[in-house]
């Protein structure tokens, strides 16, 4: 099985619109999509459509909107108690595939709620084989409580994925090597923000067929614990950073009509393949060819294993960081 924990979930409502946005026109829609949301709940979305055991741990009340709409997808979920509903997110795409998004910031999480998020990942620590701690904290929750939970879960024999960014994801890092996890999930921006590398130039290297700056930068995470990193790098594609090799996949041409669960499938992807058993490359190839997926189809759209080109995606091993 494997658990996902979305501390700040949404309902991820999607507004298409027939023009470009522009700031103080009257525009018109073209459509409009309401979906269950959040990082670790899209990450359970896509594993469920592929079949895998999964439960996605979240806040959330009996009546709950989002629990309403998880059940209904046949989404398995457990909501523990929290005051409040959760919020809600726009996200505005235009006809050439620009997203903008505009997320509330979701209600405050009590020192019992938290508790009780903990102890429901606590409950299944001995029988899940993954975790995934992913998205961001809502008001209220101690910066550091990945690296808690990270170090309270290592322990038990399940391994840990966190893809999270910002102050979240430095106080984890911060913790490192205890608190590091089996695998993180950052994108550019966020490899750059946790080892000192420039974002642009880390994504601009890789779309110029040079992956050494992210590999090097990855490479650093490896040497502080972490023991796998899946950097995704928009359309140059991704790499996988072990103590033992590096690869790099770059992801087929697509029209890219919304990056919104981009992310959040290529981590569904690279731990479906993790639990078939398949290797490093293909699990890289896998985790790109549901990112690739997912940015090809509309709002909040996730995808399913029969829309994926697993051919399309090339996987390259290169030279370890060292």
């Amino acid at each position: 099985m494997i658990v996902t924990l979305t501390a700040n979930p949404s309902i991820d409502r999607t507004v298409r619109l027939e023009q470009r946005l522009e700031r103080g026109s009257v525009l018109r829609a073209t459509s409009t999509r309401s979906d269950p949301g959040g990082k670790g709940v899209n990450v359970a979305r896509v594993l469920t459509a592929a079949g895998v055991d999964t439960l996605a741990i979240l806040p959330g009340n009996p009546g709950d909107p989002l629990l309403l709409a998880l059940e209904e997808g046949g989404i398995p979920c457990r909501g523990v108690s929290v005051d409040g509903c959760a919020r809600t997110n726009i996200t505005i795409a235009e006809p050439d595939g620009t997203t903008t998004k505009i997320n509330e910031p979701g209600p405050a999480l009590s020192a019992a709620t938290l508790d009780a998020l903990a102890g429901e990942l606590l409950h299944h620590a001995d029988n899940a084989r993954w975790f995934a701690l992913s998205g961001s904290l809502p008001p209220g929750v101690p910066l550091g409580w990945y690296a808690e939970l990270v170090v309270a879960l290592r322990d038990h024999p399940c391994r840990i994925a966190v893809d999270t960014s910002d102050a979240p994801l430095t106080e984890l890092a911060d913790g490192f090597p205890r608190a590091a996890p089996d695998l993180l999930k950052p994108n550019g921006e966020e490899l750059a923000q946790l080892t000192g590398f420039d974002s642009h130039v880390l994504e601009q290297a890789a779309e110029a067929g040079d992956p050494g700056p992210a590999i090097a930068a990855a490479g650093r995470l490896v040497d502080q614990g972490v023991v796998s990193v899946l950097a995704t790098l928009g359309a140059a594609g991704a790499v996988l950073v072990t103590a033992d090799g590096a690869w790099v996949a770059h992801r087929p041409p697509i029209v890219a009509l919304s990056t919104v669960g981009a992310g959040d499938s290529s981590l569904a992807g690279y731990l479906l393949a993790e639990t078939e058993g398949l290797a490093e490359p293909d699990r890289l190839r896998r985790a790109v060819a549901y990112g690739s997926a997912a940015a090809a189809l509309p709002g909040t759209t996730l995808p399913r294993p029969d829309q994926l080109d697993l051919d399309a995606v090339t996987v390259t091993a290169v030279q370890p960081h060292s």
